[in-house]
């Protein structure tokens, strides 16, 4: 097809304090009451309470769920779903990570969709036929984008797999992306949910299926990440690179949203199916070594992401040293955040890397990967990267 796609949410909100609007906007939108989804950290650190609060003291009745995990599951959806229902709620807000986000796309989908409610059935591109539940996304970290994004992952574990459901019926209403909700984030969190966006950007730079308007929203997306992300490591209540990170992984969002990813995710799911690995560190971690892989494929694109980087002298490079000089650039950034440098790190287990590449080869971002690739290949940098 020669024609393109954007798709994005209705309406979102930005910088310190946007959480304010919740109470009105739901009014406004004509809902009565609300169905929380969080997890129970948000709730034991009082990071929910500072959305609950506003619903308390606008008179909006709430019930809150809270029993999703790191990586979510099907139960947890399911149970999710039923509580809902009992719930006789309208209106769904999300608060929390990829994880409490994706969970509750996949509750609304189910309760205006009934006939999925196996949940492995939402697998790939889901032919949903309904909108999903109205859906109010507050993120608290800035790394999945799942507020701005048609795409949501949830864990089989009677597979142990990742399933990747991609479903334009299932994108929020409403984003609110409050950067005082990420200040509590502990340092670990913020790298890996910054190198997860970074992630996002690159390989949304670089898949198959971008173009114009997507390779605009990814550069901005680097370009931000470069100038805030370390900052927010190292200055955690520094609420310039807090709004600056959490506007460049929406940013990222929508770019990879509407054209694909490639093989980092299709590597890093596994690892969360296999061993619960934190989805930011698994990507984090891969990043470099996948970029490395891919560079032959895009080398005049390693420039554009060198100098969005910030790296000097890129117009005088060769198309490989300027390749070069992006992957050296990615890979001092993780260094200086603490991200760790190799799969043993992590507690990988060497005989389990054929079944990750066997996995990750069937993914479903394996596609759009820019450059060709076989199980043997992932298997490789698997190898390279334990």
């Amino acid at each position: 097809m020669s024609f393109k796609r954007i798709i994005l949410n209705e309406t979102s909100y930005f910088g310190p304090g946007a959480r304010s609007v919740i109470p009105e906007e739901i009014k406004r939108r004509g809902y009565s009451k609300v169905f929380v989804v969080t997890d129970k950290e948000l709730v034991k650190h009082k990071v929910a309470d500072a959305v609950l609060t506003l619903l308390s003291g606008a008179s909006l009745p709430y019930e809150v769920y809270d029993n999703v995990k790191p990586n979510p599951t099907i139960a947890n959806v399911q149970t999710g779903v039923a509580a809902f229902k009992a719930s006789a709620a309208d209106v769904i807000v999300a608060i929390g990570g990829g994880s409490p986000i994706d969970t509750a796309k996949a509750i609304g989908i189910i309760a205006n969709n009934p006939e999925f409610s196996d949940v492995k059935s939402l697998e790939g591109v889901a032919p949903t036929k309904q909108k999903t539940v109205p859906i109010i996304a507050v993120p608290t970290t800035a790394g999945t984008a799942s507020e701005v994004t048609i795409n949501y992952v949830i864990t089989d574990e009677d597979s142990v797999k990742k399933m990747v459901c991609v479903d334009p019926n299932d994108i929020p209403i409403l984003a609110v992306v409050d950067p005082e909700l990420m200040v509590s984030m502990p340092k670990g969190l913020t790298a890996a949910t910054g190198l997860d966006a970074l992630t996002h950007a690159i390989e949304g730079y670089l898949t198959k299926g971008a173009w114009e308007m997507s390779d605009m929203f990814e550069i901005k997306a680097m370009e931000l990440i470069a100038k805030h992300l370390e900052k927010a490591v190292q200055e955690p209540a520094n609420m310039e690179a807090r709004s600056g990170m959490a506007l460049a992984q929406y940013i990222a969002g929508m770019g990879f949203s509407n054209v694909g990813l490639g093989i980092v995710h299709s590597m890093a799911h596994p690892l969360g199916a296999f061993y619960d690995t934190p989805h930011g560190v698994a990507n984090a971690l891969l990043l470099p070594f996948v970029m490395e892989f891919n560079a032959s494929a895009c080398l005049e694109k390693y420039r554009d992401i060198a100098r969005a980087l910030g790296v000097k002298g890129t117009e005088s490079m060769s198309p490989q040293e300027a390749a070069d000089a992006a992957i050296n650039e990615v890979k001092r950034m993780a260094v200086s955040i603490g991200i760790p440098k190799s799969l043993r790190d992590i507690q990988v287990k060497e005989e389990d890397l054929p079944k990750l590449a066997e996995a990750a080869f069937k993914d479903v971002c394996t596609p759009g990967n820019p450059k060709q690739v076989s199980v043997q290949d992932l298997l490789a940098i698997y190898r390279t990267a334990f």
